[in-house]
């Protein structure tokens, strides 16, 4: 009879455990932050153990996997938890993978990549994209894309640079050369100069507002407190370009960003001049799909475009967008609802997203 209430004793202080439901869920990234031992198979366990659930009378926490082994259980040999997590020793191989792509001329293969990785190549690629957020083909051309810019700045000529940089050919490099740059090579080189970008800035209710469009679209919407800083913070993202004053005619369309601003309702409908990373091309177009009234998580976005592991990458991406409004990096918010981070401060994104909501939520 003592041993039964003993038992139950047991089973309701564990049940009663936070560190239960994370065993019971077999929770991941619950690893490394307990273990559990059961004290009929004399093994101690990670928080994720697949192995058959344990009963909640036979189990005891334990802080580490010292704690453990000296209160005389032995690893599990199913989870070892006495090794690395899975998670960290596959971030360690997409690093050194990483490493390999940044170090090489032309992008190894996907058989080499996952050769050197010791997995599968489907199961590299998919590893390889949730840790990243981009394939390695596309890691690859990333990394491709910084030596052109490093070289177009140092070559005597655009085609040494292009050689420099790993391209077999001019034609490869030209196929998406103004992607990559957003401009001619001949004018990156020259840092911008020939480009002509039309800018002005106008004044709102968040404060003043700097509108630059190149012969591509808009290319910038910056906010701030400071007309003159916001100019300075133009002249950094497009050094040597030639930056021209609007005309009245595109002061008016600065009053259309400004009329957006007050007036979410109305829309905004412009030509963009979009230039990143395919990454963060890919958060930039799922931001613009966010409707107007509307949020999502960084989570979701990370979800939406096929990468749920990449939150952190998404929200860097978030955070790397320079074209305000026009792409809506103010709808993304933390899993809890809470108003994380925005360029542009978060007052500007509370009164951004307050003129958003639906009427009847305002009321």
């Amino acid at each position: 009879m003592t041993n039964t209430a003993e038992k139950m004793t047991l089973r309701e202080q564990v049940e009663n455990d936070a560190r239960w439901a994370r065993v019971m869920a077999r929770d991941r990234t619950a690893d490394g932050t307990f273990y559990y031992s059961v004290a009929t198979t004399g093994v101690y366990c990670r928080p994720s153990c697949g192995a058959r659930r344990a009963l909640a009378e036979n189990v005891q926490f334990h802080e580490t996997r010292e704690a453990a082994e000296r209160a005389g259980f032995r690893p599990c040999k199913r989870c070892k938890p006495d090794e690395a997590p899975l998670a960290e020793q596959r971030a360690e191989e997409i690093a050194a993978a990483c490493r390999l792509i940044e170090q090489c001329e032309e992008t190894p293969s996907l058989d080499e990549l996952a050769r050197r990785a010791g997995m599968s190549v489907f199961h590299f690629h998919r590893v390889f994209k949730a840790a990243t957020g981009v394939t390695p083909r596309q890691y690859g051309n990333a990394q491709r894309a910084i030596r052109v810019r490093q070289e177009l700045s140092k070559s005597s000529t655009v085609t040494e640079a292009i050689y420099e940089a790993g391209y077999n050919s001019n034609s490869r490099f030209y196929e998406g050369s103004y992607e990559m740059l957003g401009m001619t090579p001949s004018r990156y080189r020259a840092g911008g100069t020939e480009a002509e970008i039309r800018f002005a800035v106008g004044e709102c209710s968040l404060g003043s507002i700097l509108v630059a469009q190149s012969e591509r679209g808009i290319c910038a919407i910056l906010l701030g407190e400071d007309p003159e800083a916001l100019t300075r913070e133009l002249e950094d993202r497009f050094p040597e370009a030639n930056l021209v004053g609007g005309d009245r005619a595109f002061e008016d369309l600065v009053a259309r960003v400004v009329g957006f601003v007050e007036r979410p309702e109305i829309g905004l409908d412009l030509p963009l001049d979009v230039r990143g990373t395919a990454f963060q091309q890919r958060v930039w177009l799922a931001l613009r799909k966010i409707p107007a009234g509307t949020t999502a998580s960084y989570a979701d976005l990370a979800a939406s475009i096929g990468v749920p592991g990449a939150v952190r990458a998404v929200a860097q991406a978030c955070g790397a967008n320079a074209i305000a409004v026009a792409i809506p990096c103010h709808r993304v918010i933390r899993s809890d609802g809470g108003l994380s981070g925005y360029r542009w401060g978060i007052e500007r994104k509370r009164a951004l997203l307050d003129r958003e909501a639906p009427r009847e939520a305002a009321k």
